[in-house]
């Protein structure tokens, strides 16, 4: 099976005293009901498995009362010979956005406290409530029109599932750890890597743009080596996407979703990578297709990365609402999307026009995965900077090169610092690690290396009786 990350955090979660249901979001296809299932026959005596797409008669199980012992009882009318341990039985909700009685049951579930749940969801963000079949259903269980009474707030954890990410695919084939840490070294001490390592890890690098991170397109490759294999779970993912499009958004913007998703390989193809809405049609408006895309990007399907022409923090505060471009959220569906010979082209070095795009894309996709906002720089002047960052407490600009390049951008802003609040850049391209004062480079494989932190930074709570008693101490009392 495939190593996941995620795996570590819920066993976190459940050795957490007192944990709250959790809730697994991600894309279609990324892996979260294998990972809930697997987690929970490692660590559970019994565990409850439901999927409410399969299973829709599972949901009335959950229609009128939440109370735990009414579910339970429910269930054990639907499923023969379960038994239900207290503090060794495990429930999975899979595909919980086809049942909001379930989700809103999570209050109960965490108030009961007898039991863990693992939900799963894959549109929570885009559910087609409008159309006629749910509507149906609501109208006969006596449901109204799901709200935010519907959303258990503050009884449920949330945690966001991606794609695997170039780490994890690096250990799906074989890589060993000690590699892993050695890079890891020379990424910190800014020594070059060997060139057997280099050129090795180049190779495995090319091979992730062209395989991607979606576990079935993956595992394909793992058993069979056969990229027309990779392509095949790539077509099959595609479809399952459109489809959802037409079955769960509302019916007047079907279409144009579909346009925007369509439109995306030929947006970053351009020179100016800005989306634009006459790009996706001509004489396309943003009132036309605003909604499509914030469907798309809610869905997990695309990343939008907003434009800011001030390099500080905080870059969401900065960033501009109505300016920004759109990257996949998984560098194998952009491969996909551009059509036959692309991953042989880029098995082979060949990427042409595209390698602009597919780079910049992968950027996104190892930003994206690491739970990142996106951001970049760029003024009417023509200066640009791909990425920005918050590291260490600054914001640090990120430059992508499909090859080696001048980073024409990247001096003008470092010998102004004042003027743009910079203080150091990272360029990444096809090259060893290397530094040119405050112009760090690296290759295009350590991207993953990357200690970021989040954009909205926790603040430790105040302990109220430390800052009573200085006061205190402050006033002579």
């Amino acid at each position: 099976m495939l190593k996941r990350k995620i795996e570590d955090m819920l066993l976190r979660w459940k050795n957490t005293a007192g944990h709250k249901p959790l809730l697994i979001m991600g894309i279609r296809q990324c892996g979260k009901t294998f990972i809930a299932q697997h987690f929970a026959v490692t660590h559970y005596k019994t565990v409850v498995y439901i999927n409410f797409i399969k299973q829709p008669k599972r949901i009335e199980a959950f229609v009128g009362s939440k109370a735990v012992d009414d579910i339970l009882l429910n269930l054990s009318t639907q499923i023969m010979g379960v038994s239900f341990t207290p503090g060794d039985t495990c429930f999975i909700f899979d595909e919980i956005q086809e049942c909001p009685e379930a989700r809103t049951a999570l209050k109960f579930f965490k108030e009961d406290g007898r039991f863990d749940v693992i939900a799963t969801g894959s549109l929570l963000g885009v559910q087609g409530y409008g159309d006629k079949k749910k509507k149906k259903h609501r109208e006969l269980v006596g449901q109204k029109e799901p709200g935010i009474n519907s959303v258990p707030v503050g009884s449920e954890e949330i945690v966001e599932m991606y794609p695997l990410d170039f780490e994890e695919f690096l250990w799906a084939n074989g890589m060993n750890t000690e590699v892993i840490e050695a890079l890891k070294k020379f990424y910190q001490e800014e020594t070059p890597v060997p060139a057997g390592i280099h050129v090795a890890m180049r190779s495995l690098l090319n091979l992730y743009v062209a395989v991607g991170g979606l576990p079935d397109a993956v595992n394909a490759f793992l058993s069979t080596n056969n990229m027309n294999e990779v392509s095949k779970a790539y077509k099959s993912i595609l479809k399952e996407y459109r489809d959802d499009m037409v079955k769960y958004a509302p019916d007047k913007d079907k279409p144009h979703i579909r346009e925007c998703f369509n439109s995306i390989p030929k947006q970053l193809a351009k020179e100016n990578k800005k989306f634009q809405y006459n790009n996706v049609k001509p004489g396309g408006r943003s009132e036309t297709y605003l909604g499509s895309l914030q469907w798309l990007e809610d869905a997990g399907i695309a990343c939008r990365c907003y434009n800011t022409n001030i390099t500080g923090l905080p870059m969401e505060g900065n960033a501009k609402e109505n300016v920004f471009k759109v990257y996949m959220a998984d560098i194998g569906l952009l491969i996909e999307m551009l059509g036959a010979g692309t991953r042989a082209d880029i098995l082979q070095g060949n990427l042409g026009g595209f390698k602009g795009a597919i780079f910049e894309n992968l950027m996104a996709d190892t930003l994206h995965k690491k739970g990142q906002s996106l951001y970049y720089f760029q003024k009417d002047s023509g200066l640009e900077l791909d990425f920005l960052v918050r590291m260490q407490g600054e914001c640090v600009p990120l430059e992508v090169k499909a090859k080696t390049a001048q980073a024409k951008s990247a001096k003008t802003v470092l010998a102004h610092p004042d003027k743009y609040n910079v203080r150091r850049i990272i360029k990444f391209g096809d090259y060893n690690i290397g530094r040119e004062g405050q112009l760090l480079t690296l290759p295009t494989y350590m991207q993953f290396l990357l200690d970021l932190e989040p954009e909205e930074v926790m603040i430790e709570p105040i302990d109220t009786e430390e800052v009573t008693r200085l006061a205190r101490e402050a006033l002579g009392k």
